[in-house]
């Protein structure tokens, strides 16, 4: 006979029953899937603000404010998704309503003194829009414009006058008109009257109306003469920063004083320095 085989002892599980060994669960790796490429816009489109902007409607800023507004229709379509492209041979319309805001806003013309920044304040000097105020308005302002509060509202300059500098600064609520002054196509002219220190022979003068560089970049064509023994006269038609000193000390010059006349057809004429007026509706640069 066989021996008997010892009897196995099972201890109870504490579930009832013994436990099946644990089996590992192999679960497939995360997939993230990949972001859809942006498409690409469709030849022969262009963004609407951008081509109200081109077209002299608006600036893209106002652009972008009458879109939302529903003020634009494309093809008699009420247009209020920003972003969306056009053709150019689709026709661009304007509600009344934007019009009608649009002809609210004002253009301002101040006579900058020196010790003011045409923008934001820096250091210790205020920005020249802090002259603007019923105080300061000129008495022979010629406009017929009444001077409100709400006037100051988005008002910004548009160009640049440096601190040392006075003459002819823009202040303007229109992006129509900033763009005109201060858009990468402007050719509108500028001229300067500048006294200096020094002297000029013939081929230092034809070097400040054409020929020089700045920060790298080919200047424009320049239109400068003398007025007087001590005083220069340049027309520009852009604004690079600081341009007439830097010109000036490249050819030996040191400017004395420096006032902008002038810009397009408008004139500083007899506005007196640190006073204002408004751009008269029959008024155009």
């Amino acid at each position: 006979m066989q021996p008997k085989r010892p009897r196995r002892i099972l201890h109870p599980s504490p579930w009832g029953a013994a436990a099946p060994p644990a089996k590992t669960i192999r679960r497939p790796p995360e997939h993230t899937p990949a972001t859809p490429p942006i498409p690409e816009p469709e030849p022969g489109l262009v963004r609407l603000s951008k081509r109200m902007a081109a077209m002299g409607l608006c600036s893209r800023r106002e652009a972008d404010e009458w879109i939302e507004k529903g003020w634009v229709r494309v093809d008699g379509e009420r247009i209020t998704q920003l972003g969306t492209r056009t053709t150019p041979e689709q026709k661009i319309t304007i509600d009344r309503a934007a019009k009608s805001e649009q002809q609210q806003r004002v253009t301002i013309l101040l006579h900058k003194p020196v010790g003011y920044v045409s923008g934001q304040a820096e250091a210790d000097y205020k920005p020249a829009s802090t002259l603007i105020g019923p105080t300061t308005h000129w008495q022979d302002d010629p406009s017929g414009i009444a001077f409100r509060p709400p006037q100051l509202r988005g008002l910004a300059p548009a160009g640049r006058l440096d601190i040392d500098s006075t003459g002819l600064l823009v202040l303007t609520q229109d992006g129509r008109i900033a763009r005109q002054l201060i858009g990468a196509d402007s050719r509108l002219e500028k001229e300067y009257l500048v006294r200096v220190e020094g002297k000029l022979d013939a081929a230092q003068l034809a070097q400040l109306q054409h020929g020089m560089m700045l920060d790298g970049v080919p200047l424009r064509r320049a239109e400068v003469g003398w007025i007087n023994e001590d005083q220069l006269r340049f027309v520009l038609t852009e604004g690079r920063n600081r341009q007439i000193r830097r010109m000036c000390e490249m050819v030996g010059l040191r400017v004395l004083g420096l006032k902008r006349v002038r810009i397009g057809r408008v004139m500083l004429g007899h506005l007196p320095r640190g006073q204002w007026r408004f751009l008269g509706p029959d008024e155009h640069f």
